[in-house]
């Protein structure tokens, strides 16, 4: 067991830009792309991780969350809970021992799921597998059970895993990725979210109408409504805001600019590479599987970040979600670490209102009040995890965190199984094992209604 551990251990040490090339070079040569070409489209998608990483960790990581933080300061607001960020949660999570199996746990599931055509993905984003472990890790805290953490994990890669499959057309239409699915324990856990307050908006007279996205401004404000000058407008305002001299907003404002114009292009390169790999799988499965319907790979939501209205959305919350902490009654996080993960949450919420900037700023504030709170509700609990594993919380008394500590299926997960135990749990299984049944049938009917209109065509011909 020692032996195993150490192997996945080391796997999930290598890290994204290394494990992608390695995986779908792997599964471009198990479904007959060949070797080259599989090992260059696997390489073009690590290096567009590689540079993705780069514009996030050196241009938001580095001036958006440090203005957010800098306008804490300057309003002088103090909460108690302290954001630790999702490194440290994903530390927590698996030195967990939940976390320890995870990886090998998260892969059978996934097989299981293939074969019985209960999911659509091959989800080669083991790397975030964390955060199903994060939750197993809280329910076992939660119920003094370990195995109930397993299952809580298992429960949660399952939902997550419908939802990935139900949300890849519109990642397709919102975000021109075909063949891929986003089944990430965090941003996912916002698609319902998100799907019920479009559908709500839909019902209401005159705000079903108000449609604001980057396409309109464009075509409304010419080159002022381009992605690069409406990121450094929205530059400009949060350096003022945040105190800065001349040279801190212009240079902050050119930065914001620059993430809306490089994010994209990354993303574009982590297509072509993927592509070869996702067009080969097609024609796998059409040729061996013909009621497997169609194949997505499952990827980290990073790629989605790149998206202009999630990037226009993200500029204008980040700093809102400093002042939604203090004015939130109950509330005790204070969003620091995290700060520049926030996009993530609304990778999926963007392609759920169709790119509506208008409607998605409205549910970003919901998500981000609704996730502050569970993110206070689950403080106590983090603490504790994090305490098992000898995290060094570096004197804070109390501490959680935004990824994941305000994912509203976790805590859906952790409080069904701490307020009513086993029954809890069993219902939430309940529930993902319905959705899988429900996601099979919807499989099958796409996969008729594809072998229909192909034949028809055939006969056409």
């Amino acid at each position: 067991m020692d032996a195993i551990l150490s192997v996945f251990s080391f796997i999930q040490g290598l890290g994204v830009s290394v494990m992608m090339p390695i995986l779908l070079t792997i599964l471009g040569c198990a479904f007959g792309a060949g070797f080259g070409k599989s090992l260059r489209a696997g390489l073009t998608v690590g290096i567009g991780f590689i540079g993705l990483n780069l514009v996030i960790n050196s241009l938001l990581g580095t001036t958006l969350a440090p203005a957010a933080s800098d306008m804490v300061a300057r309003f002088g607001l103090s909460l108690t809970t302290v954001d630790v960020g999702w490194p440290a949660a994903a530390a927590i999570a698996m030195g967990s021992n939940v976390g320890l199996l995870i990886i090998p746990l998260g892969l059978v599931v996934n097989i299981v799921m293939l074969l019985t055509n209960t999911t659509q993905t091959v989800d080669v984003d083991i790397w975030d597998y964390w955060h199903f472990a994060f939750t197993g890790a809280l329910v076992a805290i939660a119920c003094d059970n370990i195995m109930m953490g397993f299952v809580a994990a298992i429960i949660n890669m399952i939902i997550i895993m419908v939802l990935g499959d139900y949300t890849a057309p519109l990642v397709e239409e919102s975000l021109s990725m075909p063949g891929v699915s986003l089944p990430h324990g965090f941003t996912t856990a916002y698609a319902p979210i998100a799907m019920l307050f479009n559908w709500i908006f839909d019902k209401i007279p005159g705000v079903r109408d108000i449609d604001v996205n980057t396409d309109i401004l464009q075509e409304k404000f010419g080159v002022f409504g381009e992605p690069m000058i409406i990121g450094t407008v929205i530059g400009l305002i949060i350096g003022i805001l945040a105190g800065y001299d001349v040279t801190g907003v212009l240079q902050l404002a050119v930065s914001l600019g620059a993430v809306l114009v490089l994010i994209p292009r990354m993303a574009s390169l982590l297509m072509e590479g993927l592509l070869p790999v996702s067009d080969a799988a097609s024609d796998f499965v059409e040729k061996k599987f013909s009621n497997r319907g169609k194949i997505y790979i499952g990827l980290d939501s990073a790629v989605g970040v790149g998206h202009p209205v999630t990037l226009a959305i993200s500029f204008v919350l980040v700093p809102l979600c400093i002042f939604l902490a203090v004015l939130l009654p109950g509330n005790t996080v204070l969003p620091f670490a995290d700060l520049a993960v926030v996009p993530w949450m609304f990778v999926l919420i963007t392609p759920c209102v169709h790119n509506n900037g208008f409607r998605g700023i409205i549910i970003g504030i919901i998500v981000l009040a609704i996730g502050l709170y569970i993110a206070t509700n689950l403080a106590p609990l983090i603490t504790t995890a994090a305490a098992n594993v000898q995290f060094d919380m570096g004197g804070a008394a109390q501490i959680s965190s935004i990824c994941d500590g305000a994912n509203p299926l976790t805590w859906v997960i952790v409080r069904a199984s701490s307020f009513l135990g086993v029954a809890g749990l069993g219902i939430a299984a309940v529930v993902a094992i319905i959705l899988a049944v429900w996601n099979r049938k919807r499989i099958l009917k796409e996969a008729a209604e594809l072998h229909e209109a192909e034949a028809a065509e055939e006969k056409a011909e």
